[in-house]
């Protein structure tokens, strides 16, 4: 068997140490100590959080998104594959090396799609973007540390309390839809969306998006019309 090679490594903010990018053959893992947040054989569910925005929203006219942690890319890659032109997708990416990963050693699995004209990428908190507009967005997308239930930064609960699902109400546009990724249910959130103001769906998806690998689950909260 091939073994794992470790590219680099970068630290997190406000202490949450040390993420890890490896590769073994073509396959790439992004390790934080002995957990692995993602590996690029298992995007099902990542590609999942784009389409199931984008066809919330597909009847708008020059759509804007807002996409909570660039990863490897998986979901901003099904948002355009799905977008039209007059599209507008901002990526908010907190760690800087996860964008120059991006660019370097995962440049064969990103393609062209950082480029992309549609594509904005602010190497910046998404819960500051959020706070900082109002009514601007017509998706906002979070697949942010391991769902509602933190795993990497302390801070990102914040994305998922009461406060933060109300910024992000306030964030988007009339029907506007908020999609959340997490690793496993939470009843607690799930009514916390609801208490926010949301209609909430709460959908099941496989991580290999074959039928196959791990239950994740998609929140898909919309704001009223």
């Amino acid at each position: 068997m091939i073994p794992w090679e470790e590219l680099d490594v970068a630290e997190m903010p406000d202490g949450g140490g040390a993420i890890r990018l490896k590769r073994r053959g073509r396959e790439y893992s992004i390790m934080l100590g002995p957990i692995e947040l993602m590996n690029s054989r298992l995007s099902g569910s990542e590609k999942a959080l784009a389409t199931l925005s984008c066809a919330r929203i597909a009847d708008r006219a020059r759509p804007v998104m807002l996409i909570g942690g660039l990863g490897m890319g998986f979901t901003l890659r099904a948002a355009l594959e799905t977008l039209g032109d007059d599209a507008a997708v901002t990526v908010a990416e907190l760690v800087p090396a996860v964008v120059r990963w991006a660019r370097g050693p995962m440049a064969e699995i990103f393609g062209d799609s950082l480029d992309d004209p549609r594509v904005t990428i602010a190497e910046n908190d998404v819960g500051r973007l959020i706070r900082s507009s109002r009514e601007a967005y017509d998706a906002i997308l979070l697949d942010v540390d391991n769902g509602p239930a933190g795993l990497t930064r302390k801070a990102n609960d914040a994305l998922y309390d009461l406060n933060g699902l109300a910024a992000a109400r306030a964030s988007l546009k009339p029907g506007g839809v908020l999609a959340v990724w997490s690793s496993a249910p939470d009843a607690a959130f799930t009514q916390r969306l609801r208490r926010a103001g949301f209609a909430v769906e709460e959908i099941p998806v496989r991580a290999n998006g074959a039928g196959r690998g791990a239950r994740h689950i998609i929140w898909m909260a919309t704001k009223p019309a």
